[in-house]
């Protein structure tokens, strides 16, 4: 557990703690309906109740506006409001313009009910100036628990703010950045996140009317030791921290008794990257008879090492999402990924092999791409047939190699306004408009496709009809008469 330094506990304060993810503010999200608890909020709540706060939760996810937060600064007259975003969930690093100005909104609405303001998010990290000057007294800069924790508790017993780590602020005119706070290594000693604090009921609703099963959010560990020239660390940073086998199937076990998904998303940015430790998380499962389906994120050349995805497929996995990102190793190699197009053919074969659904993350625009790395990445796509993709373009973030390549070039519009807009923020290899309707067509193509395959799967026997299919089939419809003009 985190021990508190030297508390009073007669200066213990009053917390209320939101996030500033609004899924109705994200067009795609909310149509999608498939909400996830903001795991890092949560997390920051158990730390601080186990030091003896009064901790509550506004939580954002279902609300219209930042308005909604009234009611709970009127009823629980916190001393802090906290804006702690869920740094595990890759909808909070995309830095949305439109979660920008609500957690704008709630800071200075909790600024008039005369709450200190602290603020923890990717977005935050990048224009902390910007926070401050829009309602925040404190930005936490990394990883937030033990840095949340030590500020409240000096602000109560009057310690030099300069002095503890990880933090942003005004003092005067001048911005004060405090020393980096070095990262919590045993992940065993956190608490588990206050789940309790969520109304778990209007997550499981969502889920089963649109999806048809419940799904939860679970992390093993922190950070990403590769390095992939695009990808934005700020929170977590290049480091690969685990929790142990034993810790995570605890919790699952808590997860599963009392909210019953049938379904967990490990967020974690690697799964299982540790030697051993899939193997030791698939034996504790079985041990412990634990039944239910899960996905999670990966790289490639992991999984076309030893046994990994046999455990991985023992334990009960159902999807593995990689970045697959491009079908053009020139394109790869210049976005210092590591991993090579046959290796996504490989674990892609060993994946279905053993039952496993092969999902990809592919990504669009980046320098030096040219209209037959397109065509290289599309027909990898329609030869391997994944059983989801997400398609992108290339993001430029602050703090990345990719941020610095193309700063020059990058318009004044830095973020886009929610998760589905798709604008190039930086003068790349092609426009806007001519991304979107590769986007398009990617997507349709795919689509039906897939849903010939569907079809042809259920007339021979080998697939049964549920919701998915029966969509993908019947959407063929759809897709074939719209299917846009090939464009690459």
């Amino acid at each position: 557990m985190i021990s508190p330094t030297a508390i009073n506990l007669t200066t213990m304060s009053k917390i209320l703690l939101t996030h500033s993810y609004f899924l109705r503010l994200d067009p795609k999200q909310w149509k999608q309906q498939q909400p996830y608890p903001p795991l890092a909020t949560l997390y920051a709540a158990a730390v601080l109740r186990q030091a003896g706060h009064e901790v509550f939760l506004f939580d954002a996810m279902f609300s219209v506006s930042p308005e909604e937060i009234n009611p709970f600064l009127q009823r629980i007259e916190p001393d802090f409001l906290v804006v702690y975003d869920d740094g595990f969930n890759y909808l909070t690093k995309m830095c949305l313009t439109n979660m920008r100005y609500a957690a704008f909104g709630m800071c200075k609405i909790a600024k008039g009910f005369g709450c200190k303001v602290v603020v923890s998010s990717s977005d935050a990290t990048d224009h902390s100036e910007e926070y401050v000057n829009n309602g925040a007294d404190f930005i936490l800069i990394g990883e937030g628990e033990k840095t949340l924790l030590e500020l409240i508790t000096g602000l109560g017993s009057d310690t030099p703010t300069e002095t503890i780590p990880g933090l942003v602020f005004q003092q005067g005119t001048q911005f004060i950045k405090t020393e980096p706070r070095k990262v919590l290594n045993d992940l065993d000693a956190l608490p588990m996140p206050a789940w309790d604090l969520i109304d778990i009921e209007k997550y499981k609703s969502a889920w089963l009317k649109k999806n048809g099963y419940f799904s939860l959010n679970m992390v093993t560990t922190r950070g990403c030791p590769f390095k992939c020239n695009w990808c934005a660390k700020p929170i977590y940073g290049n480091r690969y921290n685990t929790r142990t086998p034993a810790n995570v199937v605890e919790e699952l076990k808590y997860l599963l008794t009392i909210f019953g998904p049938q379904h967990i998303w490990f967020c974690d940015d690697i799964f299982g990257l540790k030697p051993g430790w899939v193997e030791e998380f698939a034996v504790l499962i079985k041990k412990e008879n634990l039944r239910f389906r899960f996905k999670i994120q990966a790289r490639v050349d992991l999984l076309c090492k030893g046994d990994t995805i046999e455990h991985l497929a023992a334990a009960g996995c159902e999807t593995i999402w990689v970045g697959a990102e491009s079908g053009s190793q020139k394109i790869l190699d210049a976005m210092d990924k590591g991993t090579k197009v046959e290796q996504i053919h490989l674990a892609s074969a060993l994946m279905r092999k053993h039952g496993i659904k092969p999902a990809f993350f592919l990504q669009l625009g980046y320098p030096g791409e040219t209209k037959e790395d397109i065509k290289l990445t599309m027909k990898m796509l329609l030869d391997l047939m994944p059983d989801d993709i997400g398609v992108s373009v290339s993001y430029p973030l602050p703090g990345t190699k990719f941020y610095e390549n193309v700063k020059a070039d990058i318009s004044k519009k830095t973020n886009w306004i929610d998760s589905d807009e798709l604008a190039m923020m930086y003068n790349g290899p092609f426009t806007t408009s001519y991304y979107k309707k590769v986007h398009r067509y990617i997507h349709k193509t795919f689509r039906k496709k897939q849903g010939y395959a569907n079809l042809t799967k259920i007339v021979a026997g080998k697939e049964s009809i549920n919701c998915k299919t029966l969509r993908s089939v019947l959407a063929m419809a759809w897709y074939t008469p719209s299917l846009i003009q090939k464009v690459i």
